[in-house]
């Protein structure tokens, strides 16, 4: 098992910048993929960026070029930079651990963008 803890959420203006933490309970050294996904008010929870164990990223289109993921295994830490934020950005963030064959979610941190 692993418990994943997310923090660095909060309100920030249009073009502003957070950095989003999701600290593991182990190492996440070997954990296939770790990922960042958000859910918006009456909206599905939706892929944001993931990375491998390998450092294979992948990125939701709509944060190409503004969002970056990366990990830490010396921290158990995955990071998602976000620049240039966007009111529509705004939502609850959630990371994931993919440990085959189970799955786990942090509780998510809230990320409000405005003005």
């Amino acid at each position: 098992q692993v418990q994943l803890v997310e923090s660095g959420g909060g309100l920030v203006q249009p073009g502003g910048s957070l950095r989003l933490s999701c600290a593991a309970s182990r190492s996440i050294f070997g954990i296939d993929v770790m990922g960042w996904y958000r859910q918006a008010p009456g909206k599905q929870r939706e892929l944001v960026a993931q990375i491998t164990s390998g450092g294979a990223t992948n990125y939701a289109d709509s944060v190409k070029g503004r969002f970056t993921i990366s990990r830490d295994n010396a921290k158990n830490t995955v990071f998602l930079q976000m620049n240039s934020l966007k009111p529509e950005d705004t939502a609850v963030y959630y990371c994931k651990a993919n440990v085959f064959p189970s799955t786990y979610w942090g509780r998510g941190t809230q990320v409000t963008v405005s003005s």
